[in-house]
């Protein structure tokens, strides 16, 4: 059997694919036995640099908690704002008026061509200039609008995208039956999109938790991963220690994102069907049933 993309592989590929998955793997165990090596020669695999995270509460109640709370906070506020945001650059990109379609093309081009660390630096500065926003909660307004306003730049293409990628049919039928263009956007078009933007929507969610981060390397914002230097000023030189358990903790709180995200999705999908529902049989024909969708 073959499938679009490749031809079933025979039994000489099938030898040649072992060899490499076994040449890799051994490859990849020598790489790792090296790094291993160089960290154990360099006295950081020392159980004095890896103790205080299991064995001092100080080190997780006065720095990794309350850097975990500050880039939750962050990130939580900028997915709130940045969503619908971008979803109404979205649906303003798609506009049949020209008048709201190029400002707001503009406008997303802009802040996505630019960097989202030279967007935080201005907002701190603007911040600092125009406003009185205590220096205390400047460096979290100013992630929250770099993030902000990048990332919903970004999300204003994933719905455009999302739209588009719809059948034409489905727009047809909207108008057929009636509906305006915002009707149609609103109850037949973004619901079907929803599910065609999840998986990008969900990355882009794991992207701003990580950038949360460059607010505590240019800011002094008191993220996650700025404890690192807090940590291992008191606690020695323990930065490989202190770096490995703050990147355990970024795969937990994304894997727990995606993860949730994944069951949203499968939710999704599965209220857009309903049971199949049969169909009266006609003279001298045979029962026949029919599944319908929400989306036809």
């Amino acid at each position: 059997m073959s499938s679009v993309l490749f031809d079933t592989p025979g039994p000489r590929a099938k030898r040649r694919n072992l060899l490499y998955t076994i040449a890799f793997l051994v490859v990849l165990a020598l790489v790792a036995w090296w790094v291993l090596a160089a960290l154990a020669a360099k006295h950081q695999l020392d159980a004095d640099k890896w103790s205080p995270f299991v064995t001092d509460s100080e080190v997780w109640t006065t720095y990794l908690l309350p850097g975990i709370t500050e880039t939750l906070k962050a990130a939580a506020l900028s997915i709130l704002i940045a969503l619908p945001l971008g979803a109404a650059l979205g649906i303003g990109r798609l506009s049949d008026h020209r008048w709201v379609r190029v400002p707001v093309g503009m406008v997303v081009e802009f802040f996505r061509a630019i960097p989202v660390l030279l967007l935080m630096v201005f907002a701190n500065q603007a911040y600092r200039e125009f406003t009185t926003v205590s220096s205390d909660f400047r460096p979290l307004y100013a992630v929250v609008t770099g993030l902000v306003l990048y990332n919903a730049s970004v999300i204003a293409e994933v719905v455009r995208a999302g739209v588009l990628s719809l059948p034409r049919g489905q727009g047809d039928a909207a108008v057929a039956l009636g509906m305006r263009k915002g009707q149609t956007m609103m109850h037949v078009l973004l619901p079907q999109a929803v599910t065609v933007m999840l998986p990008a929507l969900v990355s882009q969610l794991v992207v701003i938790v990580k950038d949360t981060a460059l607010g505590g390397a240019m800011l002094g914002f008191a993220e996650l991963l700025s404890q690192n230097r807090q940590i291992t000023a008191n606690y020695g030189a323990n930065t490989i220690a202190t770096l490995t358990v703050i990147a355990l903790i970024y795969i937990a709180i994304n894997f727990l994102l995606t993860s949730l995200a994944a069951r949203l999705e499968k939710r999704l999908r599965q209220g857009r069907k309903s049971p199949s529902v049969p169909l009266p049989a006609q003279a001298g024909a045979p029962e026949v049933k029919s599944e319908a969708t929400s989306g036809t």
